[in-house]
């Protein structure tokens, strides 16, 4: 999971980074309001833990602004504020949880997987970019409303690809989400599976088409090749 630590302590953000990414987490770490936006902006960020006190921004205001600019990253804030009243203000500005410190890293590993979970039960039954459609449910394909044969692997290697559609998507975080990690996989794997998904789409004249960027990962965009 590509998860974003926005603290004003240096300290403190890079023990949560070691830590999250200990577990596996892609982890950017942020200082202020300003640098977590640039982070948010440039794409991939699934969940941020933000602290309340911020040079600049807030934590309330930082929260609020991811959210518009994607309600789907979940937020969890950060403070040392024990108040009712601030609890109430930072769920309505979007967080999806909120942690008092002093907390155990267990315990915030613990809500990620929570918020996750949540995220989950909320996920979209269909994908759909251009004339490809996808359904999540019953695992199928289709290309103008004709299915697409594919095994159980090439369909997850392409929902991983729908759901960030014209974003690069590492080859890294693809074995992440499909294999669950990949420490002890060849990550040429991945490759193959392009390779077998772009031979269905051509076949299928899809309009959409699987570009490679070279040494990072791959795209989704629409348009025939």
């Amino acid at each position: 999971m590509r998860i974003l630590v926005v603290d004003d302590e240096p300290e403190m953000t890079e023990l949560l980074a070691r830590g999250l990414a200990a577990e596996g987490h892609d982890v950017t770490q942020a200082h202020d309001g300003i640098a977590a936006m640039s982070s948010t902006v440039s794409g991939g960020i699934e969940l941020a833990v933000v602290d309340l006190m911020l040079p600049g921004m807030s934590g309330f205001e930082l929260s609020r602004r991811i959210k518009e600019f994607d309600p789907t990253i979940a937020v969890i804030l950060l403070t040392a504020r024990q108040a009712v009243d601030d609890r109430v203000r930072g769920l309505d500005s979007g967080a999806d949880d909120y942690m008092i410190k002093p907390f155990d890293l267990a315990e915030l590993s613990a809500r990620i997987r929570a918020v996750r979970r949540r995220d989950a039960l909320h996920a979209p039954a269909h994908l759909q970019l251009a004339d490809l459609s996808m359904d999540l449910q019953r695992h199928r394909v289709r290309v103008g409303g004709r299915e697409v044969a594919m095994s159980r692997t090439e369909f997850d290697v392409l929902r991983t690809l729908v759901s960030n559609p014209s974003a690069t998507v590492t080859r890294a975080e693809i074995l992440d989400e499909v294999w669950d990690s990949g420490a002890h996989i060849d990550s040429n794997v991945v490759d193959q599976y392009v390779s077998y998904l772009r031979r269905k789409l051509h076949g299928a004249s899809a309009g959409v088409r699987i570009v490679t960027i070279r040494g990072i990962g791959f795209q989704l965009v629409a348009g025939r090749p």
